[in-house]
């Protein structure tokens, strides 16, 4: 009877741990491979704000910007515009109230953490900080989609309160 039963679990072990394994493997390559896909460093190469159909340079024709994805979840992004005006005093505590807009106008940056969905080709972002106030502590949606060294990214809550941004990224290689 001992030995019935071992042949038993035996077999029974054999049957199943293929689908296992492979169940495994396919658990361990689906799951992380979009965000796989995005880890590393990209710099901007365009970013354009869609309201309505109306499509307008957010942070004009040159925007300067990178992005970094860490494989163990972080992210961090600035974005400015190419010709961001300097402060007259020398000074960022001293600009005046239209050098000031200038800036807040004309950059964004936040950090945080991601995790992506490669099913339907999302990444939330958990934003901890942002030099857009609204967006700390928020959980915002990205969509995006990589293709070689290009990734195409949509926000569907720009910070300017409607629209939303499409954005290109190019992959950063030493």
């Amino acid at each position: 009877m001992k030995r019935n039963c071992a042949v038993f679990t035996f077999v029974i072990l054999a049957l199943i741990a293929p689908a296992l394994i492979l169940g495994q493997t396919k658990v361990q390559k689906s799951a992380p491979k979009t965000a796989n896909q995005i880890v590393g460093t990209w710099k901007a190469v365009a970013i354009t704000l869609d309201q309505n159909g109306k499509k307008t340079d957010l942070y004009g024709p040159n925007p300067k910007g990178i992005t970094i994805f860490t494989p163990d979840g972080y992210f961090a992004r600035v974005i400015t515009r190419s010709a961001l005006p300097k402060f007259a005093s020398n000074n960022r505590e001293t600009g005046t109230p239209e050098e000031n807009k200038a800036v807040v106008g004309g950059s964004v940056a936040l950090f945080g953490t991601y995790t992506c969905n490669a099913a339907d080709k999302t990444c939330m972002w958990n934003v901890e900080s942002s030099t857009f106030p609204n967006w700390i502590g928020a959980v915002q949606k990205r969509i995006f989609v990589v293709n070689g060294d290009e990734m195409r990214e949509t926000n569907p809550t720009a910070s300017t309160g409607s629209g939303q941004s499409l954005n290109v990224w190019k992959r950063v290689r030493k």
